[in-house]
């Protein structure tokens, strides 16, 4: 009887132990990620920019309220999949010893990274413009301390979070640029890369199996920078390793500089080649992509440096032609777009392109104005649209149905509006809007085409210095395009000369409240003594000639408005011939509040194009002030920091296992001395 029992014991254990670690061998078998379905479910994707990542005290330091909760479900409920938490630990963190980063800060991140994962958001976190406070010139200049913090960083951040659900990814370092040639800068992002792979395969729990993402130099697309992290890549035999680059268009575009005051074919013909290449580098070979920041240069000055259409056509195709490629795209936003207490957004015509673009493509318009001058004769206009496999559903006028024959004709893809029609709303004692038609589609965005009465602008004498000169100017509903500028003997003037076309709102800005045209001291801190002739562009196809005179500090014009009437239109501004080179300005990326504390403060985004755009900058946003409310939400919820974890984390079952070993070991072993004691007798 006793050896019975001493049996059925000893087969009970063989049993459970065997059982504990086959279920130990599936769980872990079912933490492998499927890379490209996990890409596909960041789709698309949302950045919390200027927050987390401000230079200061706080995550306020730049404008921006404290993130709610509230945040983060209006992400999550508009459709966005995926957020990207940009972190700078530069002022948050010991900057000597063991660099412990501040607990209260990094409860902070940790809330909002749990708010995430309860709206089932895919969240990545990185370290953000510690990449040129301290690291660009540190991993020349002070290279061992260099890698020691950042080192120190990934340790408390791995740690931290290597129980946390596979959700969360994490990205090693976010535009990396460094001093030193290009093979020393590449050489440092391998060993900074090298380091960041390293700790936190090694850290335990998910950490082992948890999607990173590596970036490129500048995190650009120019064909060296993309084979050297996709060799990197294939040399860590990793398979859960995601690339990502960042994207502002074409830069003359994308700042509104050259003549390019259109959404046209070197725009589009730059979207190919650069998504193209990093397609052929990395998607086509099974490493997903993700567009960790997309948007247009131009935003970080004005978000009207763009015309409205040509802005909307920009990202029709820049998001259809990125998913073709299978690239998650990661929307910019610093608190321009969606406004962090109001949670409405600043351009929802903006957002609907955007929403309506990652399910299918949407007709597009030549033109979304018509300009009418009341002191001409009306005609007919035509507009013509791209219909993108898309068919006209309706036309309406303040949700009045416009008649087809008397108010407009269709004619394949394009609109014809009747003389008849559109002179009902001329009126030279209402100059601006006088009405907006919507054009409606049975799918994809619908187009609202402003109809505006305007008169030539006019521009009034002014005096100033080279730090301002506001120019007086009735712009009578019309709309400023771009500026002209030549020196006296034809040459061209001011700064970025290899273009007369200068770059608006760093060098010159309308103010359509005020009245007013205001150059900028950007442009004058490059011109040169003397006459300057200035032409102004305007939608409507005007052009209005002004010239200045500047001696030292002081400016002024020479003569009151003089006009050059080309009459109304739609014509494109003719555009430089000469335009910068693929290297110098093409897929070069922002490079967020760069090496002064003053930009720092005024949250500026400098690019990295080449001295054709002089490394400047601004964000213009005006941002709201903290809600008190906000302030309930700051302390972290223990319980809440817990809901996110998985329940069995992977440093727990492998302890599971090994109990399971060990009994099975011991029950061999029982089993051996029972058989030899039976042998014996």
């Amino acid at each position: 009887m006793k050896n019975l029992f001493l049996k059925t014991a000893i087969l009970t254990v063989l049993i459970w132990s065997v059982c504990t670690i086959t279920a130990m061998a599936e769980t872990h078998a079912a933490e492998s990620i499927d890379m490209e379905n996990y890409a596909e479910n960041m789709q698309p994707g949302w950045n919390l920019g200027n927050s987390y990542d401000a230079v200061g005290s706080d995550e306020t330091a730049w404008g921006n309220p404290l993130v709610s909760q509230a945040l983060i479900e209006k992400i999550a409920a508009e459709g966005f999949k995926s957020i990207r938490i940009p972190i700078t630990f530069d002022q948050r963190m010991d900057t000597d010893g063991d660099y412990q980063i501040d607990q209260d800060f990094l409860d902070r991140v940790d809330q909002t990274v749990q708010w995430a994962l309860e709206e089932d958001l895919y969240v990545m976190i990185n370290v953000h413009h510690d990449s040129w406070i301290w690291m660009e010139y540190g991993m020349q200049s002070n290279h061992d301390q260099t890698v020691a913090r950042y080192e120190a960083i990934w340790t408390q951040l791995a740690n931290h979070f290597k129980d946390y659900s596979t959700h969360l990814m994490f990205e090693s370092i976010n535009e990396p640029r460094f001093t030193g040639t290009a093979t020393e800068s590449q050489q440092y992002l391998d060993e900074l890369n090298t380091t960041f792979h390293e700790i936190v395969r090694s850290s335990g729990g998910n950490n082992d199996v948890r999607p990173l993402v590596l970036p490129t130099i500048n995190t650009g697309a120019e064909q060296e920078k993309l084979d050297a992290l996709s060799g990197f890549i294939q040399q860590l035999e990793d398979p859960n390793i995601m690339a990502t680059v960042h994207y502002y268009g074409f830069w003359p575009f994308s700042v509104n500089i050259a003549g390019y005051t259109r959404f046209e074919e070197d725009s589009k013909a730059e979207i190919q080649d650069v998504f193209d290449r990093v397609h052929n580098s990395f998607t086509a070979n099974g490493i997903p992509v993700i567009i960790g920041e997309y948007g247009l240069l131009g935003f970080d000055q004005n978000t009207e440096v763009i015309q409205q259409g040509e802005k909307l056509k920009f990202f029709e195709y820049m998001l259809n032609y990125a998913q073709q490629k299978d690239f998650v795209h990661m929307l910019w936003d610093n608190g321009q777009h969606l406004g962090r207490e109001s949670l409405a957004w600043s351009d929802p015509a903006l957002f609907d392109m955007i929403q309506t673009s990652w399910t299918t493509r949407s007709a597009v318009p030549d033109d979304n104005f018509i300009y009418l001058n009341p002191e001409e004769t009306v005609t007919d206009r035509t507009i013509t649209f791209n219909l993108h496999g898309k068919q006209f559903e309706g036309i309406y006028l303040n949700d009045q149905l416009l008649q087809e024959g008397s108010d407009y004709q269709i004619n394949n893809n394009s609109i014809t509006f009747t003389s008849e029609f559109l002179s009902t709303y001329v009126s030279a004692d209402s100059l601006g809007n006088a009405a907006t038609i919507s054009v409606t589609f049975n799918e994809g965005h619908n187009w609202d085409i402003e109809v505006r009465n305007y008169q030539k602008p006019e521009l009034q004498s002014a005096e100033g210095t080279t730090a301002s000169l506001k120019i007086p100017t009735s712009f009578n509903g019309d709309k400023l395009a771009t500026m002209e500028a030549y020196y006296e003997d034809g040459s061209i003037a001011g700064p970025q000369n290899w273009t007369a076309y200068k770059e608006f709102e760093y060098t010159f800005s309308p103010d359509y409240d005020a009245g007013t045209i205001t150059l900028k001291n950007n442009f004058f801190n490059e011109l040169n003594d003397g006459i300057t002739n200035l032409t102004f562009h305007f939608w409507s196809g005007e052009t209005v000639e002004y010239t200045i005179e500047k001696n030292g500090e002081q400016v002024q014009s020479v003569q009151e408005t003089v006009t050059d009437n080309t009459g109304a239109g739609t014509d494109d501004t003719e555009k430089e011939t000469e335009t910068p080179s693929d290297n110098s300005a093409t897929e070069e990326t922002t490079e967020e509040n760069e090496t002064t504390e003053e930009e720092q403060n005024d949250q500026q985004k400098q690019t990295t194009t080449s001295e054709m755009n002089n490394e400047t900058t601004q964000t213009t946003t005006d941002l709201t002030d903290t809600d008190e409310d906000t302030n309930d939400q700051v302390t972290t919820d223990a319980t809440n920091l817990e809901q996110n974890r998985l329940p069995d984390t992977a440093t727990n079952q492998y302890n599971l296992m090994s109990l399971g070993l060990s009994l099975l070991l011991l029950g061999i072993i029982t089993l051996a001395v029972q058989m030899r004691k039976k042998y014996n007798h």
